[in-house]
């Protein structure tokens, strides 16, 4: 039903034929900044709720009990309501809101369930079971699922591929390095290896077993699930080293075993990241704290402190269901507001000084992370996704946050810090840029494919190559700060990239969010701010599949099955606020000033706005790895429509120069 007054998500209203007055769009457009400054914390700073699929409170039920340590009844109570909220009508649990059953998930979520004293015959779970059994069973969960069960003696250690901690010592000329693989691929492999190395057994304190989700026992699986991304060489090469290995590492040399134990121990110590957790992720800390308690560390060791600490600051907890979150995004979320905030108008701008302010400190100059391995030559300049994550900065939010300083820099009484900053960031950028002309999140040239073939990798997301998403942002920050690719080398080179890039039907495939609307909107951004003209055939097909694909709603949608193995493109969903949003800033980007998409996409926005000025969106429309796991950024309905109003109201009425901005 609709909120406060708002046409619920994915309305089939036909499109309103003419858009809402100005005086309409003004008072949209105030709405909802003043429920956005509201939401801004004391310090100046902005953070929404980032949840993920009901995995990671699922997870964090049996971390909990592996540790022997139970999550408090009440907290306990209130993500197993979350839990039993979020089962779909198929029985089990999915990926996003409303999509298909999602075997690993549903493993997860019916384990945790039954550890917090589920009754395995009450119907919800009943349902469960029949819908994982008609699925395959536990045994066909993917591999971080199968090694959860194997800690818990669900399954035999035989259906988890082998990956030796001797890893740690392969010199980087090896085909597979860690250096090889991507930050988060990096920081949960170590700590992970030294735990299925050493094979603990979990505490289990209420003896739970989940028997009744086998089709088989599973002692007599013979065969366990492969990588959906099957490549016919790289299958049969990796089976039979995997073969090979599973048979030879028990005879491996115990002294080398151990010397790779204590180099992963290092590895993670080095980049524990205080309460903000190794790689600040939550599979990272929960892995790492799995690791020093195998390892015999006891819970008073300040690291394990740590740890414990940085991964309950992830939990949600409300008046009656609570959850944990996969990663926090404050510093994502405080760019993007004060890029929202400074499309509404002058007036916010003491309150951007102030979020401005509260991330110029969080810049990392001072740590050569792991990109630097790729990059030694290159100074640290970058800013984390989350409050910490110093050995990791991404381009992503380097860029985002460098342009709100540029947009904001005229109006700022310190304006000289911030430009030392943004020219620090410039450098980083541009000294990270790949071979191939792109920009990936975290590294340079993290591009083996291969290695997504191995048999531990069943989820495809082991690396962090060049996309679309980043590279049109850093293009965005170096043309907004002036740089043209007729004389800048670098620009040229990405330009180049994203034009090989383009899809045939006029899209860009989009990384992080969801998925070619969220990548043709950052592309259109960016070959408006480097001042591409809008007739260029690059552009104008674009803007003809973005209005193409519009609903007839007025809005845009998108499913997470556009990620599916083929790419077979872009995939239709009901409209949410944060597509339509991206949408139509990119046809503005575009040089779009009127027309019936645009003002149909915009009367969809106002018509959409709830009564406490923001919009609601339950669909998932951000991607952490395409096909396995995705994201519901609850800010994103907070900021992105405000921006586009805020867009149109400013071209409408001659406030903004179409090229003034790169986003």
């Amino acid at each position: 039903m609709p909120v406060d007054g708002a046409v619920s998500e994915g309305s089939t209203l036909a499109a309103t034929p003419r858009t809402p007055g100005l005086d309409a769009i003004e008072a949209a457009i105030g709405r909802a900044t003043d429920a956005l400054l509201a939401a801004q914390r004391p310090d100046g700073h902005f953070v929404f709720e980032l949840e993920a699929d009901v995995s990671i409170p699922a997870e964090y039920i049996l971390f909990r009990h592996f540790l022997g340590d139970p999550v408090p009844d009440e907290i306990e109570a209130k993500i197993g309501a979350y839990i039993r909220r979020t089962q779909g009508d198929h029985g089990g649990w999915a990926l996003v809101a409303e999509g298909k059953l999602n075997i690993s998930s549903s493993i997860k979520a019916y384990f945790a369930l039954k550890t917090i004293g589920d009754d395995p015959d009450a119907p919800h779970m009943r349902r469960a079971r029949e819908a994982i059994l008609a699925h395959g069973g536990a045994a066909a969960g993917n591999v971080f699922t199968r090694s959860l069960l194997a800690l818990y003696s669900a399954l035999p250690w035989r259906g988890v591929p082998v990956m030796p901690i001797e890893i740690m010592h392969l010199p980087r000329w090896f085909p597979f390095h860690l250096t090889k693989i991507s930050y988060w691929g990096r920081t949960v492999l170590v700590p992970l290896m030294v735990v299925n190395c050493l094979k603990p057994r979990a505490r289990n304190p209420r003896g739970i077993t989940i028997d009744e989700l086998f089709v088989v026992p599973p002692d007599e699986v013979r065969h366990w699930p492969g990588s959906p991304q099957r490549s016919a060489f790289w299958s049969r090469l990796f089976g039979a080293i995997d073969w090979v290995l599973r048979r030879t590492e028990p005879f491996f040399p115990k002294g080398l075993r151990q010397s790779a134990i204590d180099k992963a121990e290092r590895f993670v110590t080095e980049r524990l990241n205080g309460e903000d957790g190794l790689g600040a992720i939550y599979p990272a800390m929960a892995y790492s704290a799995m690791m020093y308690d195998t390892l015999g560390v006891p819970r008073s060791d300040p690291r394990l402190r740590q740890v414990l600490a940085a991964i309950d600051k992830l939990l949600v907890v409300k008046d009656d269901e609570a959850y944990c979150q996969p990663c926090v995004s404050p510093v994502w979320d405080t760019a993007l507001a004060s890029h929202a905030l400074m499309e509404a108008g002058p007036a916010t701008a003491p309150r951007v000084r102030a979020a401005l302010d509260w991330l110029v400190p969080l810049q990392v100059t001072d740590v050569a992370g792991d990109w630097a391995v790729a990059k030694p030559h290159v100074r640290p300049g970058g800013w984390a996704f989350q409050y910490a994550n110093a050995y990791y900065p991404d381009l992503d939010d380097t860029a985002v946050v460098a342009m709100a300083m540029d947009r904001a820099a005229g109006s700022h009484p310190d304006a000289a810090n911030h430009r030392a900053a943004i020219a620090r960031a410039r450098e980083w950028i541009e000294g990270m840029q790949s071979k191939n002309g792109g920009f990936g999140a975290f590294d340079a040239d993290n591009d083996h494919h291969y290695l997504n073939y191995i048999p531990f990798a069943d989820h495809g997301a082991l690396l962090d190559p060049p996309t679309a998403d980043v590279t049109a942002r850093c293009i965005s920050l170096l043309g907004q700060l002036g740089e043209r690719p007729d004389r800048n080398a670098a620009i040229a080179h990405a330009i180049a990239y994203l034009a090989a890039n383009q899809e045939k039907d006029g899209s860009w495939f989009g990384r992080w969010g969801m998925n070619y609307i969220y990548g043709t909107w950052s592309v259109l951004c960016a070959l408006n701010a480097v001042e591409i003209d809008p007739a260029d055939p690059m552009v104008q097909k674009a803007v003809d599949w973005l209005v193409a694909i519009q609903n007839p709603d007025g809005g845009w949608g998108e499913d997470a099955e556009s990620y599916a193995l083929d790419y077979a493109g872009y995939t239709p969903a009901p409209s949410t606020s944060s597509q339509t949003a991206w949408a139509l800033l990119g046809l503005m980007a575009a040089g779009v000033r009127d027309g019936q998409a645009l003002e149909s996409g915009i009367s969809y926005l106002a018509r959409m706005q709830a009564g406490d000025g923001f919009w609601r969106e339950e669909r998932f429309t951000a991607t952490g790895f395409p096909r396995v796991f995705f994201l519901r950024y609850h800010g994103y309905a907070k900021f992105f429509p405000l921006w586009a109003l805020a867009r149109y109201r400013n071209l409408v009425t001659g406030n903004r120069s179409p090229v003034l901005v790169g986003m």
